[in-house]
């Protein structure tokens, strides 16, 4: 049997049992559960595939700024065909198409934040990667060729430092960049930020560029990973005002972690409020919400 023979089987099996399930939901509730996932799965594969390919035509351009952010919109389209979900961006003020470079921070669910980017990730911005993943066969050849962003973490002895290389970059190119303050998904049933890692807030500073932050609203009725569910639906995102760091210095960072975590709290909870159409109490903060931690433990974790 050839590659492409056996591809072609593949694929069809695979979808026969996504829409074979897909049926066995309306009697079977987890089933649903499962044929997402599992359609979600394809949905990346195909869209790495594509992020991949169009990454050395635009190499090859001279474009390859907007390699992530075409990847991106790709899964967007792909997602809403396979399980009928997306992300609605809320940006009056245009704020993703007029600011560059830009410090980009939101909150982290789930794995489902993936799609988030696909359907709000701006143009020339670019994620950020450690500095040792450049070197990992596919995902790093990928993330080279498409611009990201990398921290170098291995020679760095504090954030500051780590950042600087990055920084210099973003000047240099222009380059916005997203991160999750967090550094980790907090997969919560009700709205909640975990504390907030500096990295992202040093970034800023040492390049002299304004913070974005991108608030989405708790989706826990779409998928809470828990309970397997997994449903179809639109999330909201919605686009805050940037914050300026012009002037700011280092021992700053933390006044300005802890306010903008403060206001991305405010901002999720009244979000939530209008999906869910009932109020919510802002979660209580231990302590001030910020990670207070030196050396590479106070670096982006994403």
């Amino acid at each position: 049997m050839s590659f492409y023979s056996a591809l072609t089987y593949f694929l069809g099996g695979y979808t026969a049992l996504v829409i074979a399930l897909y049926m066995l939901s309306t009697v079977v509730p987890v089933a649903g559960f499962a044929a997402r996932s599992l359609a979600a799965y394809i949905s990346l594969l195909i869209s790495a595939i594509y992020g991949v390919l169009v990454s050395i035509v635009l190499r090859i351009l001279g474009r390859e700024q907007i390699a992530q952010w075409t990847t991106a919109r790709s899964f967007k389209y792909i997602m809403a065909l396979t399980t009928g979900i997306t992300f609605e961006v809320i940006d009056p003020k245009h704020h993703l198409e007029t600011v560059r470079p830009a410090v980009f921070i939101g909150n982290h669910q789930t794995e489902l934040d993936v799609l988030m980017l696909g359907c709000m990730f701006p143009k020339y911005c670019s994620v950020t990667a450690k500095k040792s993943l450049k070197k990992v066969p596919f995902l790093g050849w990928y993330m080279a060729l498409s611009g990201t962003v990398f921290i170098d973490r291995k020679n760095s002895k504090d954030a500051r430092e780590a950042m600087a290389g990055a920084a210099s970059e973003i000047q240099k190119r222009k380059q916005s960049v997203y991160i999750f303050p967090e550094g980790t998904r907090s997969y919560a049933k009700d709205p909640e930020l975990l504390p907030f890692k500096k990295g992202a807030f040093h970034l800023a500073v040492q390049a002299g560029v304004p913070i974005v932050p991108v608030v989405v609203a708790n989706y826990s009725h779409v998928l809470y990973i828990k309970n397997f569910v997994f449903r179809s639906g639109k999330i909201p995102i919605k686009v805050l005002d940037p914050i300026p760091t012009a002037g700011l210095k280092p021992e700053d960072v933390d006044e300005l972690t802890r306010g903008t975590r403060e206001l991305m709290l405010r901002e999720m909870v009244a979000l939530t409020e209008k999906v869910r159409n009932k109020p919510i109490a802002v979660p209580a903060t231990k302590d001030d919400g910020v990670v207070h931690a030196s050396g590479v433990d106070a670096t982006l974790s994403r």
